[in-house]
């Protein structure tokens, strides 16, 4: 005999509870519902029943068929109740296995391949999927209908690139990629639905030499690690992460600190083992008399947030202004500025800091740019 089952969550609401001065639980439980008939002699008529199995009752319990959320349900019970033939399958009354209850998995650890899953998908249900030290060299496509994840830990591997429908997990909130090959972060990844979602992001151990400036758009990021890499520089955008607490970037290749990193909120900072330079003496001079026509339309544009993109002007002239430089004034520049260089103690903008160097110390360079003569005059301080 056929089956007809139901994989889904049960609550057993009792009427008399409230009677009693008594609550239900208010939550349900992962469970088989199954439509179930059962004939006598003294009844050679069908009856039907609803059959709630659950991993600790396999056997299941049994409960009058007298409604469902389910069309094909209600239809049989109907039918039944008649008297009538249920042409729809039913389940023979038989325990129910093990392996059916593997589909509401919420959380897979894989630490081996002989352990990957290769003939078989992984369980729907998923919202914590780990394969580490499987050997990938590629995210699996299977992965990514896995539409209730939620942490997804695909650290020491060999993936060198990353697909851009990761982002259609729209519930996606950590992402480990520790120890793999990667040497980018696309910008698809930054302008997708991760935006909304994503908080923590492992990217330590790769190969990454930059990260687009989009990916400041990462907005809700909250915790973010990149040691181990060949970072030369940080998004310039980088202050535009204000939810950001944990910031690690560890033994990479960064000269000096952007100049909006002073617009950060940290708890933790680790910027240890670094090439950082000493501040220059002398400031870069690159002021332009008059201002051409796309400087003061850039600088016009960007301080009245007028809305832009590539399909209202050319891809590079959006490139340039989503990489102006923020003037200490507030103010934008592309082409015109002074840029100066100087030190800023990383305790103004983290609670905890982890010593930059051997020496103990808690300073490194940070880059400032002017929009004009007299805003590098009115702040010369800040470059003593």
């Amino acid at each position: 005999m056929g089956e007809m089952k139901l994989h889904c969550e049960v609550e057993v609401i009792s009427r008399h509870l409230p009677a009693l001065g008594l609550r239900n639980r208010g939550k349900g439980v992962r469970a088989v519902l199954s439509l179930c008939q059962q004939t006598s002699r003294s009844q050679p008529s069908a009856r039907a029943f609803l059959l709630i199995s659950t991993l600790k009752d396999k056997r299941g319990t049994r409960y009058e068929a007298n409604s469902s959320s389910l069309k094909g349900f209600l239809s049989a019970v109907r039918l039944a109740h008649r008297g009538c033939k249920v042409d729809i399958p039913v389940s023979t009354l038989t325990p129910v296995k093990t392996s059916e209850f593997e589909n509401f998995k919420t959380k897979m650890v894989i630490t081996s391949k002989k352990d990957y899953p290769l003939s078989k998908n992984f369980p729907y249900s998923l919202e914590h999927l780990q394969t580490s030290y499987c050997g990938l060299v590629r995210v699996d496509m299977r992965m990514l209908c896995l539409k209730n994840l939620r942490k997804l830990d695909l650290s020491h591997n060999h993936i060198k690139k990353l697909p851009a429908t990761i982002g259609d997990l729209i519930h996606l909130q950590e992402l480990n990629l520790n120890d793999n090959h990667l040497e980018s972060f696309s910008v698809a990844l930054c302008q997708s639905t991760l935006q909304k979602s994503l908080r923590t992001l492992d990217l330590s151990k790769n190969k990454i030499k930059a990260l687009p400036v989009q990916f400041c758009q990462l907005h809700e990021l909250t915790n973010l690690k990149l040691d181990d890499n060949e970072l030369i520089q940080f998004p310039c955008k980088i202050g535009q992460l204000i939810n950001l607490r944990f910031l690690s970037a560890a033994r990479n290749k960064l000269p000096f600190l952007p100049s909006e990193f002073r617009n950060l909120s940290l708890e933790y900072l680790d910027l240890f083992g670094n090439t950082f330079e000493q501040p220059k003496v002398l400031p870069v001079i690159k002021l332009q008399a008059p201002l051409t026509l796309l400087e003061s339309s850039a600088r016009t544009i960007l301080y009245n947030r007028i809305p832009y993109g590539s399909h209202i002007i050319p891809f590079h002239l959006c490139q340039d202004l989503d990489t102006a430089k923020t003037c200490v004034c507030g103010r934008f520049c592309l082409n015109s500025f002074i840029q100066g260089t100087t030190t800023m103690n990383l305790h103004s903008v983290a609670h905890t800091v982890v010593l930059v160097d051997n020496m103990g110390g808690t300073e490194a360079p940070i880059v400032s740019y002017f929009c004009s003569l007299g805003c590098y005059v009115n702040s010369s301080d800040m470059l003593k």
